[in-house]
């Protein structure tokens, strides 16, 4: 049975760091691009911060976050990470994993084929 959940948001302070993690149980994970997308305010379309795929190993940052997020994937546990430093509170928002076969396209939303259900992540003093 699949499972595709992401944990590790909440709330922190600015400049401090955050580890998102995405448990995808039941999923092939070596055969998929694992993608973070971020949803900054509800009528917003999601942004993609970040992609890893699954052949290569490329990986892509949106401008915003490059040098602070580094993207990260363990096949073996079935778990893809977002390691989140320096955070901002423009970074503050829901953040969710999806996965599309192989590749990092550039389809954006319309070309996952599997999503989470959302973490909040909150930056604030």
């Amino acid at each position: 049975q699949l499972r595709f959940v992401e944990s590790g948001g909440g709330l922190v302070q600015p400049g401090g760091s955050l580890r998102l993690s995405c448990d995808t149980t039941g999923l092939p994970l070596d055969r998929y691009a694992i993608n973070w997308f971020r949803q900054i305010l509800p009528d917003k379309e999601r942004e993609r911060v970040s992609c890893k795929s699954s052949i290569d190993e490329t990986t892509i940052y949106a401008d915003t976050v490059q040098g602070r997020f580094n993207i990260s994937r363990d096949n073996a546990k079935n778990t893809a990470y977002l390691q989140m430093n320096n955070l901002k509170p423009e970074d503050t928002g829901v953040y969710y994993c999806a996965a599309e076969p192989v590749y990092c396209s550039g389809r954006g939303e319309s070309g996952m084929h599997y999503w989470g259900t959302g973490t909040l992540v909150a930056v604030s003093s």
